[in-house]
């Protein structure tokens, strides 16, 4: 199968659920990185086939359905580390103001 072909599915696809084939909702759905210009020609010459649905070769798997679902423990995990330098910064910026809120304190007395 051609890239034109799986991006005539995925428009095909798109159409048929009612939603407008974009190159951006395009793009995502694809199985390999594609140069925009090649996406934009294909979406040009598309023509809409409610039959052409289907892969002539495999189904069209998305980018989304090949990532690993992470269990709990590890999202928790996960969003700790991405929060422990933010919690951090909150910290020192509190004591910044409060420093900043003494010294104009002391300068009006």
């Amino acid at each position: 199968m051609t890239i034109f072909d799986e991006i005539s599915v995925i428009a095909n696809k798109l159409a048929n659920d009612g939603k407008v084939p974009s190159v951006a909702l395009i793009k995502s759905r694809l199985s390999q990185t594609v140069p925009l210009p090649k996406i934009i020609s294909a979406l040009k010459n598309w023509h809409h086939d409610p039959e052409f649905i289907n892969a002539p070769q495999k189904d069209i798997t998305t980018k989304a359905s090949t990532v690993k679902k992470a269990n709990p423990e590890e999202i928790s995990l996960l969003i700790a580390n991405a929060l422990a330098p933010l919690q951090q910064e909150i910290i020192e910026l509190k004591q910044q103001v409060k420093q900043l809120l003494e010294n104009q304190l002391a300068k009006k007395q």
